[in-house]
């Protein structure tokens, strides 16, 4: 039986795959600051369970990101 890939693993690397022809740190803050504005909490959080149980087939892209997502996000100045 194949292992199936979890929803979070799949958008996530599809969200990555989207931003291929950016500069990988670049890239990692896209992927984040989508996952911030579209995600719920709770697929947020799936998706960090994923990365820090070391689910294979993660994008290299999505690793960072989720590091990213880990830190607090500053207030905007103004």
């Amino acid at each position: 039986m194949a292992a199936t890939v979890p929803p979070e693993q799949r958008m996530a690397n599809q969200i990555a795959a989207h931003f291929r022809h950016v500069p990988a740190g670049a890239a990692a803050e896209a992927v984040a600051g989508h996952i911030r504005r579209f995600w719920d909490p709770r697929m947020r959080g799936r998706l960090l369970q994923l990365v820090h149980r070391g689910a294979d087939g993660l994008d290299p892209v999505v690793l960072a990101a989720a590091r990213l997502l880990e830190q607090p996000q500053q207030a905007p100045a103004g």
